[in-house]
């Protein structure tokens, strides 16, 4: 390999190679780019430098661009990427080898380093050449040096300052070192924030950590733009990054006289558009109205006694009108917002569930009610010292799972909704008939529901909007299961030509205030509904409201959902909406 050598001859000079020479007695460097009558061989292979030169340049890009595409496909098909075929090996040792010669072309010292020691070539530099060189390298490549870059295989400026661009930034001495530390154990990744007082460098620290210790690329993760410090606590633990996801609008959305347009964050294809025609089809007729059946939050902790004598006095205690006073006074002093309401006991054995029911103003309330029961549960043990309380929650709530006490009792705000949709709309907008829809519904959402022995699952995809809205309002995703509990009802009236659609939902668990509620994008979703956080002058009215605008997006989804079905629309809109158009052979040989 030729580099930057003294020539034999002052007379041979070759431009080609970009050497620095000596001038007479002058000691600044030249370039020659003119044409050499007589092209010098290089070093690295028996062959004009310009021919080497453009070996080499083709040689590199097209391994990379191999392994690249030979990597790809061992991701998708799940192979390990350590297994190498004879032909990846080879392709390895070209790249390795194609990128010491562009290294030592382009001057890097320790490559020349390295070369000149182990060649112990007598023409290597002198001192006054190195310093000439070490100058060089300060200016950096000049453009005629690299405008004698030539052949028909050569790479162009631009590819070739691409090479020459600086790596990335590597992280802080002290960043590399933090990075060490979790990767040891010797730094616990969750304790990052409070050592570094800083969410966002300690996100990027446990991030970089992550990769090395698994070996897994984050790129597709985005870690910039997100307010670490606004979950610190109270939403997320260990943060790495955030996820993406898509809000679309569906309405406006007709409801007790007032519009909305409902922000639904989801990532399936047709489920806003569907809920949009709904919304369309009830605002055409109308509107729809909604009413609050209940509101009340529950905790049921589960404690054991030593006999089931001693258990039912202690419900027997509970459950009496006498009493319910002086265990409110002890309840409410938890929180200025929560109330007790009520008390369900259920025995199994010498264990009793204490379900307790409570108003939580905007919030959710979970953990509002968790506090009252708690203080309950001090109080109680002065009179009943034999009371072993074995959890707090003994899932008689019950939260996060399908249960048959939320579908019946409810738990967060019980709702109904309902509207008449007229012949015309249902016949021009939802393109079926009201018997269509009438038996559809009997036969799906209430037989069919039956034959499969639902829980709560009386209806077409009540959980599809639910889940949608919750994500978008930064509501708790996993209280989409008894949120979705739903029984939609559809029967003709005004004889036979119009339609009435309801939906029941009994334990719709929403807050307006607290958890996710007060992230930047969340906010700005309650914010569209107008029922951002607590409402001081009526403290409840806007976690209440947000409640109703789920049930009626629920009866809007149902109504379009439904009539696609009727019409046998469903599979021709979701290989419409619901299926990308991009020709992905052409996006994965990119």
């Amino acid at each position: 390999m030729d580099l930057r050598r003294r020539p034999p001859k002052p007379a041979a000079t070759n431009g080609r190679n970009h050497h620095l020479h000596h001038q007479g007695n002058s000691s600044s460097p030249a370039i020659d780019c003119s044409p050499s009558p007589i092209p010098k061989a290089s070093d690295a292979l028996p062959l004009p430098l310009y021919l080497t030169n453009g070996i080499f340049f083709t040689l590199f890009f097209s391994v990379a661009y191999y392994l690249l595409h030979r990597w790809r496909d061992k991701i998708r098909n799940s192979t390990p990427l350590h297994v190498l075929t004879l032909s990846e090996l080879a392709a390895i040792v070209s790249l390795i080898a194609s990128f010491i010669y562009l290294l030592g072309f382009f001057g890097i010292d320790f490559v020349q380093s390295f070369i000149a020691r182990a060649s112990h070539d007598p023409w290597d530099v002198d001192d006054d050449e190195r310093f000439i060189l070490e100058e060089d390298r300060r200016r950096g490549p000049c453009t005629a040096a690299l405008d004698c870059l030539v052949g028909p295989v050569a790479p162009s400026i631009s590819d070739v300052r691409k090479l020459m661009d600086p790596p990335a930034p590597l992280p802080s001495v002290e960043d590399e070192q933090m990075v060490k530390s979790v990767i040891s154990g010797t730094v616990p990744s969750y304790s990052l924030e409070s050592k570094l007082g800083d969410c966002y460098r300690a996100a990027s620290i446990r991030r970089e950590a992550i990769q090395r210790i698994t070996g897994k690329s984050l790129s597709g993760l985005p870690l910039e733009g997100f307010d670490y410090e606004a979950i610190l606590g109270q939403c997320c633990e260990m943060p790495i990054g955030f996820l993406q996801i898509p809000v679309g609008i569906a309405g406006p959305l007709l409801l007790n006289g007032c519009e909305y347009s409902v922000p639904m964050a989801t990532t399936e294809g047709c489920l806003v558009a569907s809920t949009n025609r709904g919304c369309k089809a009830i605002y055409a007729s109308g509107g729809a109205t909604s009413i609050l059946l209940r509101d009340g939050m529950t905790r049921a902790p589960v404690v054991r006694f030593p006999s089931a004598k001693r258990a039912s006095e202690l419900k027997f205690f509970l459950e009496d009108p006498l009493n319910f006073e002086t265990l409110s006074m002890v309840f409410n002093k938890s929180s200025r917002f929560a109330r007790l309401q009520g008390i369900q006991c259920s025995i199994a054995g010498k264990n009793l569930y204490m379900r307790f029911t409570c108003s939580t103003g905007d919030a959710m309330g979970m953990n509002m009610v968790s506090k009252g029961v708690q203080n309950i549960l001090e109080f109680l043990q002065n009179d009943f010292p034999d009371m072993d309380v074995i959890g707090i929650s003994g899932n008689f709530c019950s939260d996060k799972k399908p249960a048959a006490v939320n579908w019946i009792e409810g738990r967060g705000k019980s709702v109904v909704c309902e509207a008449i949709i007229s012949e015309d709309i249902v016949r021009k907008v939802l393109k079926t008939t009201v018997p269509a829809l009438v038996e559809l519904n009997m036969l799906k959402n209430l037989a069919g529901s039956a034959v499969a022995g639902a829980l709560g699952g009386f209806n077409a995809h009540a959980a599809n909007i639910v889940s949608a809205v919750f994500i978008a309002t930064g509501q708790d995703p996993a209280q989409n299961i008894e949120s979705s509990h739903c029984i939609t009802m559809m029967e003709a009236v005004n004889d036979g030509k119009d339609l009435h659609i309801s939906v029941t939902m009994p334990s719709i668990e929403v807050g307006t205030v607290g958890g996710g509620t007060q992230l930047a994008s969340q906010s700005a979703c309650l914010n569209l509904l107008g029922v951002k956080g607590a409402n001081k002058e009526s403290p409840g009215s806007n976690s209440r409201l947000l409640a109703a605008i789920v049930a009626g997006s629920v009866l809007a989804g149902e109504l379009s959902l439904m009539s696609a079905i009727a019409a046998g629309q469903l599979v021709n809109s979701h290989m419409k909406y619901n299926r990308s158009n991009r020709d992905f052979t052409k996006v994965t040989s990119s």
